[in-house]
């Protein structure tokens, strides 16, 4: 007597392409997730570049003020670095002063920025450093 066999042949096609499917998705956000991970990387050593470019502006302003400086650096000094490494320097110097006694105290506020790229976009990286001096 023969009894018929059932046919159970094409759960193991559907089960395959299943699992083929679920491993490409696997490896897609894989290289998505890698790709974001570089992106960050990228832009945090660029902050960093910018952050010492940033303070090599500013050590150039306090090397501009000497000891008895009574104002910022005048047409006399060389103009500030416009770029160190690729990034756009800024530095700005703002001097105040007061009277303790007989002796005037002059203030100065430095501050350096540096700038890559073009707001908004991907490459941009915006870095400030400041400081306060007395002499």
């Amino acid at each position: 007597m023969n009894t018929p066999r059932a046919s159970h042949g094409g759960f193991a096609a559907i089960a395959a392409v299943f699992l083929v499917l679920v491993l490409a998705a696997l490896g897609a956000f894989m290289v998505s997730f890698s790709n974001t991970q570089q992106l960050n990387s990228a832009r945090d050593v660029q902050g960093s570049r910018a952050y010492w470019a940033a303070r090599a502006g500013l050590e150039w302003a306090v090397a501009r003020l000497g000891p008895g400086s009574t104002a910022c650096w005048g047409a006399t000094a060389p103009t500030p670095p416009t770029t160190v490494e690729g990034f756009s320097v800024s530095v700005s110097c703002t001097p105040a002063s007061y009277t303790d006694g007989a002796t005037t105290v002059y203030v100065f506020r430095l501050k350096s920025t540096a700038t890559a790229g073009s707001p908004g976009g991907v490459g941009y990286v915006d870095r400030e450093v400041s400081a306060s001096l007395e002499r």
